[in-house]
Protein backbone atom coordinates (compact mmCIF):
# COMPACT_ATOMS: atom_id res chain seq x y z
CA UNK A 1 0.00 0.00 0.00
CA UNK A 2 1.00 3.38 -0.62
CA UNK A 3 0.12 6.82 0.32
CA UNK A 4 -0.60 8.57 3.43
CA UNK A 5 -1.56 6.14 6.63
CA UNK A 6 -4.97 6.68 7.95
CA UNK A 7 -3.25 5.55 11.12
CA UNK A 8 0.89 4.78 12.57
CA UNK A 9 1.35 3.24 15.11
CA UNK A 10 5.13 4.12 15.76
CA UNK A 11 7.06 2.22 18.38
CA UNK A 12 3.99 1.49 20.52
CA UNK A 13 4.47 -0.28 23.67
CA UNK A 14 2.06 -0.77 26.78
CA UNK A 15 2.64 -1.96 29.88
CA UNK A 16 0.06 -3.33 32.72
CA UNK A 17 1.12 -3.00 36.26
CA UNK A 18 -0.41 -6.54 38.21
CA UNK A 19 -0.46 -6.56 41.43
CA UNK A 20 0.91 -9.44 43.36
CA UNK A 21 -1.40 -12.07 45.12
CA UNK A 22 0.64 -12.76 48.02
CA UNK A 23 1.55 -9.13 50.09
CA UNK A 24 4.99 -7.85 50.53
CA UNK A 25 5.84 -9.33 46.88
CA UNK A 26 6.71 -6.18 44.03
CA UNK A 27 3.87 -5.59 41.66
CA UNK A 28 4.71 -7.58 38.12
CA UNK A 29 4.99 -5.14 34.76
CA UNK A 30 2.73 -6.95 31.80
CA UNK A 31 4.66 -6.48 28.29
CA UNK A 32 1.14 -6.37 26.81
CA UNK A 33 2.42 -5.00 22.97
CA UNK A 34 6.65 -4.33 23.10
CA UNK A 35 7.71 -1.97 20.13
CA UNK A 36 5.07 -2.02 17.26
CA UNK A 37 5.06 -0.56 14.20
CA UNK A 38 2.66 -0.85 11.78
CA UNK A 39 0.82 1.78 9.19
CA UNK A 40 -2.99 1.25 7.78
CA UNK A 41 -3.46 2.92 5.23
CA UNK A 42 -7.22 4.13 3.70
CA UNK A 43 -9.59 1.99 2.60
CA UNK A 44 -7.53 -1.45 3.57
CA UNK A 45 -8.04 -3.58 5.24
CA UNK A 46 -5.56 -4.77 7.98
CA UNK A 47 -5.68 -8.18 9.94
CA UNK A 48 -4.39 -9.21 13.60
CA UNK A 49 -3.85 -12.15 13.96
CA UNK A 50 -2.78 -14.25 16.66
CA UNK A 51 -2.82 -16.30 19.98
CA UNK A 52 -4.90 -15.54 23.22
CA UNK A 53 -2.89 -13.44 25.06
CA UNK A 54 -0.84 -12.00 21.94
CA UNK A 55 -1.78 -8.51 22.50
CA UNK A 56 -3.86 -8.27 19.54
CA UNK A 57 -7.04 -6.54 21.65
CA UNK A 58 -4.53 -4.70 23.75
CA UNK A 59 -2.95 -3.35 20.39
CA UNK A 60 -6.61 -2.43 18.60
CA UNK A 61 -7.71 -0.24 22.09
CA UNK A 62 -4.24 1.89 21.98
CA UNK A 63 -4.77 2.45 17.91
CA UNK A 64 -8.15 3.85 19.19
CA UNK A 65 -6.62 6.17 22.29
CA UNK A 66 -8.81 4.08 24.62
CA UNK A 67 -5.76 3.17 26.49
CA UNK A 68 -2.50 5.07 26.48
CA UNK A 69 1.09 3.49 25.64
CA UNK A 70 3.53 3.53 28.15
CA UNK A 71 6.05 4.45 24.77
CA UNK A 72 5.32 5.19 21.12
CA UNK A 73 3.25 7.21 18.81
CA UNK A 74 -0.19 6.80 17.38
CA UNK A 75 -0.55 8.77 14.69
CA UNK A 76 -4.14 10.01 13.08
CA UNK A 77 -3.61 12.35 10.00
CA UNK A 78 -0.56 14.75 11.56
CA UNK A 79 -2.37 14.27 15.56
CA UNK A 80 -0.53 12.16 17.93
CA UNK A 81 -3.49 10.59 20.30
CA UNK A 82 -0.62 9.34 22.35
CA UNK A 83 -0.26 13.40 23.36
CA UNK A 84 -4.24 13.91 23.58
CA UNK A 85 -6.46 14.02 27.00
CA UNK A 86 -9.75 15.25 27.59
CA UNK A 87 -12.26 16.82 25.34
CA UNK A 88 -9.28 17.14 22.76
CA UNK A 89 -9.10 13.31 22.76
CA UNK A 90 -12.94 13.11 22.37
CA UNK A 91 -12.72 15.10 19.09
CA UNK A 92 -10.40 13.37 17.45
CA UNK A 93 -11.54 9.83 18.36
CA UNK A 94 -14.94 10.68 16.39
CA UNK A 95 -13.14 9.42 13.24
CA UNK A 96 -11.87 6.42 15.23
CA UNK A 97 -14.63 4.11 16.48
CA UNK A 98 -14.59 0.23 17.36
CA UNK A 99 -17.07 -2.79 17.03
CA UNK A 100 -16.68 -4.73 20.10
CA UNK A 101 -16.58 -8.73 20.05
CA UNK A 102 -19.47 -9.46 22.50
CA UNK A 103 -23.13 -7.66 20.97
CA UNK A 104 -24.98 -8.79 24.01
CA UNK A 105 -22.40 -7.06 26.60
CA UNK A 106 -21.95 -3.71 24.60
CA UNK A 107 -25.75 -2.77 24.64
CA UNK A 108 -27.58 -1.39 28.18
CA UNK A 109 -29.96 -4.16 28.27
CA UNK A 110 -32.77 -2.07 30.31
CA UNK A 111 -33.11 0.33 26.88
CA UNK A 112 -33.98 -0.47 23.44
CA UNK A 113 -31.31 -0.19 21.17
CA UNK A 114 -32.09 3.23 19.87
CA UNK A 115 -30.40 4.53 22.72
CA UNK A 116 -27.12 2.78 22.46
CA UNK A 117 -27.35 3.34 18.64
CA UNK A 118 -27.72 7.09 18.81
CA UNK A 119 -25.28 8.07 22.43
CA UNK A 120 -22.16 8.80 19.23
CA UNK A 121 -24.00 11.18 17.93
CA UNK A 122 -25.24 12.99 21.37
CA UNK A 123 -21.92 12.93 22.26
CA UNK A 124 -21.14 15.22 19.03
CA UNK A 125 -20.50 19.38 19.57
CA UNK A 126 -22.70 20.38 18.38
CA UNK A 127 -24.92 17.69 18.84
CA UNK A 128 -27.69 16.91 16.13
CA UNK A 129 -31.50 17.86 16.20
CA UNK A 130 -34.13 15.57 16.69
CA UNK A 131 -34.68 15.32 13.31
CA UNK A 132 -31.53 15.10 12.18
CA UNK A 133 -30.86 12.17 14.83
CA UNK A 134 -34.01 10.70 13.41
CA UNK A 135 -32.74 10.96 9.93
CA UNK A 136 -29.30 9.80 10.72
CA UNK A 137 -30.95 6.64 12.44
CA UNK A 138 -33.12 5.46 9.85
CA UNK A 139 -29.74 5.57 7.60
CA UNK A 140 -27.65 3.94 9.53
CA UNK A 141 -30.23 0.98 9.94
CA UNK A 142 -30.57 0.83 6.53
CA UNK A 143 -26.67 0.49 6.08
CA UNK A 144 -26.80 -2.81 7.79
CA UNK A 145 -29.91 -4.29 6.12
CA UNK A 146 -31.94 -3.96 9.30
CA UNK A 147 -35.27 -2.11 9.52
CA UNK A 148 -36.34 0.95 11.88
CA UNK A 149 -38.91 -1.21 13.92
CA UNK A 150 -35.65 -2.87 15.36
CA UNK A 151 -34.53 0.40 17.09
CA UNK A 152 -37.36 -0.32 19.55
CA UNK A 153 -36.62 -3.44 20.77
CA UNK A 154 -34.31 -4.39 23.47
CA UNK A 155 -31.17 -6.62 23.37
CA UNK A 156 -32.96 -9.79 24.17
CA UNK A 157 -35.07 -9.76 21.62
CA UNK A 158 -32.56 -9.30 18.92
CA UNK A 159 -30.48 -12.44 17.55
CA UNK A 160 -26.99 -12.12 18.02
CA UNK A 161 -26.45 -11.40 14.35
CA UNK A 162 -29.04 -8.17 14.23
CA UNK A 163 -27.43 -7.22 17.43
CA UNK A 164 -23.92 -7.42 15.69
CA UNK A 165 -25.60 -4.98 12.88
CA UNK A 166 -26.52 -2.47 15.14
CA UNK A 167 -23.36 -2.56 16.75
CA UNK A 168 -22.01 -1.72 13.59
CA UNK A 169 -24.59 0.82 12.73
CA UNK A 170 -23.61 2.44 16.34
CA UNK A 171 -19.72 2.38 14.95
CA UNK A 172 -20.57 4.40 11.96
CA UNK A 173 -22.98 6.66 13.44
CA UNK A 174 -20.04 9.38 13.60
CA UNK A 175 -18.91 8.86 10.27
CA UNK A 176 -15.76 8.19 11.30
CA UNK A 177 -12.60 6.94 8.37
CA UNK A 178 -11.73 4.07 10.49
CA UNK A 179 -13.34 1.04 12.41
CA UNK A 180 -11.45 -1.01 14.79
CA UNK A 181 -12.86 -4.82 14.92
CA UNK A 182 -12.31 -6.92 17.86
CA UNK A 183 -13.38 -10.55 17.12
CA UNK A 184 -16.35 -9.26 15.38
CA UNK A 185 -18.04 -12.40 14.55
CA UNK A 186 -16.39 -14.96 17.13
CA UNK A 187 -19.65 -14.87 19.43
CA UNK A 188 -21.67 -15.95 15.98
CA UNK A 189 -22.85 -18.91 14.00
CA UNK A 190 -20.80 -19.79 11.41
CA UNK A 191 -23.70 -18.49 8.92
CA UNK A 192 -24.25 -15.30 10.43
CA UNK A 193 -20.39 -14.49 10.39
CA UNK A 194 -20.29 -15.10 6.81
CA UNK A 195 -23.53 -12.32 6.35
CA UNK A 196 -21.49 -10.37 8.69
CA UNK A 197 -18.14 -10.16 7.14
CA UNK A 198 -19.74 -9.69 3.82
CA UNK A 199 -21.94 -6.51 5.03
CA UNK A 200 -18.42 -5.57 6.22
CA UNK A 201 -17.16 -5.79 2.76
CA UNK A 202 -20.17 -3.93 1.39
CA UNK A 203 -19.93 -0.88 3.86
CA UNK A 204 -15.87 -0.05 3.03
CA UNK A 205 -16.45 -0.65 -0.88
CA UNK A 206 -19.37 1.95 -0.22
CA UNK A 207 -18.34 4.48 2.43
CA UNK A 208 -14.41 3.87 2.10
CA UNK A 209 -13.48 3.00 5.42
CA UNK A 210 -10.41 1.54 6.53
CA UNK A 211 -10.72 -1.65 8.92
CA UNK A 212 -8.67 -3.02 11.75
CA UNK A 213 -9.73 -6.90 11.96
CA UNK A 214 -8.50 -8.25 15.16
CA UNK A 215 -9.03 -12.21 14.63
CA UNK A 216 -7.81 -15.36 15.61
CA UNK A 217 -8.72 -17.43 12.73
CA UNK A 218 -6.44 -17.41 10.10
CA UNK A 219 -8.51 -18.33 7.35
CA UNK A 220 -11.27 -15.47 8.36
CA UNK A 221 -8.53 -13.04 8.29
CA UNK A 222 -7.40 -13.84 5.21
CA UNK A 223 -10.75 -13.83 3.20
CA UNK A 224 -11.54 -10.65 5.13
CA UNK A 225 -7.99 -8.48 4.93
CA UNK A 226 -5.84 -7.05 2.05
CA UNK A 227 -2.93 -7.49 4.45
CA UNK A 228 -2.20 -9.45 8.10
CA UNK A 229 0.42 -9.08 10.53
CA UNK A 230 0.90 -11.99 12.97
CA UNK A 231 1.19 -11.03 16.68
CA UNK A 232 3.26 -12.79 19.03
CA UNK A 233 3.49 -12.07 23.16
CA UNK A 234 2.70 -8.66 22.00
CA UNK A 235 5.81 -8.30 19.17
CA UNK A 236 4.44 -8.36 15.25
CA UNK A 237 6.45 -11.31 13.44
CA UNK A 238 5.23 -11.18 10.15
CA UNK A 239 3.49 -8.79 8.12
CA UNK A 240 2.45 -8.78 4.63
CA UNK A 241 -0.24 -9.36 1.38
CA UNK A 242 -2.95 -11.63 2.71
CA UNK A 243 -2.39 -14.20 0.22
CA UNK A 244 1.29 -14.22 0.70
CA UNK A 245 1.53 -15.00 4.30
CA UNK A 246 -1.39 -16.99 3.83
CA UNK A 247 0.39 -19.09 1.00
CA UNK A 248 3.67 -18.75 1.63
CA UNK A 249 4.20 -18.20 5.37
CA UNK A 250 7.84 -17.75 6.47
CA UNK A 251 7.99 -17.43 9.93
CA UNK A 252 7.94 -20.77 12.26
CA UNK A 253 5.46 -19.31 14.35
CA UNK A 254 2.81 -17.99 11.41
CA UNK A 255 3.21 -21.69 9.73
CA UNK A 256 2.16 -23.34 12.84
CA UNK A 257 -0.75 -21.06 13.34
CA UNK A 258 -1.49 -22.15 9.73
CA UNK A 259 -1.60 -25.49 10.10
CA UNK A 260 -4.10 -26.05 13.08
CA UNK A 261 -5.95 -24.66 10.21
CA UNK A 262 -8.67 -27.62 9.16
CA UNK A 263 -8.34 -28.25 5.57
CA UNK A 264 -11.65 -30.12 4.54
CA UNK A 265 -9.56 -32.43 2.58
CA UNK A 266 -9.10 -35.53 3.91
CA UNK A 267 -6.52 -36.21 2.12
CA UNK A 268 -4.44 -32.93 2.10
CA UNK A 269 -4.89 -32.98 6.17
CA UNK A 270 -3.17 -36.07 6.26
CA UNK A 271 -0.20 -35.50 4.22
CA UNK A 272 0.45 -32.43 6.14
CA UNK A 273 3.48 -32.15 8.04
CA UNK A 274 4.36 -29.44 9.70
CA UNK A 275 6.19 -29.48 13.27
CA UNK A 276 3.77 -29.18 15.79
CA UNK A 277 4.10 -26.42 18.82
CA UNK A 278 5.95 -27.51 21.97
CA UNK A 279 4.74 -25.94 25.35
CA UNK A 280 2.37 -22.69 26.20
CA UNK A 281 3.15 -18.86 25.33
CA UNK A 282 5.20 -17.39 28.23
CA UNK A 283 4.56 -15.14 30.37
CA UNK A 284 4.54 -11.47 29.60
CA UNK A 285 5.21 -10.35 32.44
CA UNK A 286 8.78 -12.88 32.29
CA UNK A 287 8.99 -12.70 28.17
CA UNK A 288 11.85 -15.01 26.84
CA UNK A 289 15.08 -12.97 25.46
CA UNK A 290 16.30 -13.01 22.02
CA UNK A 291 13.15 -14.05 19.83
CA UNK A 292 10.60 -14.51 22.27
CA UNK A 293 9.24 -17.41 20.36
CA UNK A 294 12.41 -19.37 20.92
CA UNK A 295 11.40 -21.82 22.99
CA UNK A 296 8.50 -22.90 20.92
CA UNK A 297 9.94 -23.52 17.55
CA UNK A 298 11.60 -26.15 16.22
CA UNK A 299 14.05 -24.40 14.29
CA UNK A 300 15.53 -22.56 17.41
CA UNK A 301 19.42 -21.72 17.05
CA UNK A 302 21.74 -20.45 20.06
CA UNK A 303 21.51 -16.79 18.20
CA UNK A 304 17.78 -17.25 18.64
CA UNK A 305 17.44 -17.25 22.58
CA UNK A 306 20.00 -13.76 22.74
CA UNK A 307 19.60 -11.46 19.74
CA UNK A 308 16.21 -10.46 18.91
CA UNK A 309 15.50 -10.62 15.20
CA UNK A 310 15.49 -7.30 12.64
CA UNK A 311 13.09 -7.16 10.02
CA UNK A 312 13.95 -8.77 7.16
CA UNK A 313 11.68 -7.91 3.54
CA UNK A 314 10.86 -10.61 1.20
CA UNK A 315 10.18 -10.34 -2.29
CA UNK A 316 6.29 -10.22 -2.46
CA UNK A 317 6.17 -7.25 0.19
CA UNK A 318 6.08 -9.80 3.33
CA UNK A 319 8.36 -8.45 6.15
CA UNK A 320 9.12 -11.19 8.98
CA UNK A 321 11.24 -11.09 12.09
CA UNK A 322 13.21 -14.24 11.83
CA UNK A 323 17.15 -15.23 12.32
CA UNK A 324 15.93 -17.95 9.34
CA UNK A 325 15.78 -15.24 6.88
CA UNK A 326 19.36 -13.65 7.40
CA UNK A 327 21.21 -12.83 4.05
Amino acid sequence: MTGVPALSLVDVSKTFTKQARLPFRPPELVQAVTDVSIDLFPSEVLGIVGESGSGKSTLGRLALGLLAPTSGKIVHGDIDLAQLKGRALREARRDLQMVFQDPFGSFDPLSPVRGSVAEPMDALRPAPTREQRRTRLLELVDLVHLRPHHLDRYPTELSGGQLQRLGIARALATSPSLLVLDEPVSSLDVSTQAQIINLLGELQDELGIAYLFIAHNPALVRHASHRIAVMYLGQIVEVGPADAVYEEPRHPYTQALLAAVPVPNPEVQRARRQPPLRGEIPNASSPPSGCRFHPRCPFAMPECAEVAPAAHPMPDGTIVHCHLYKD
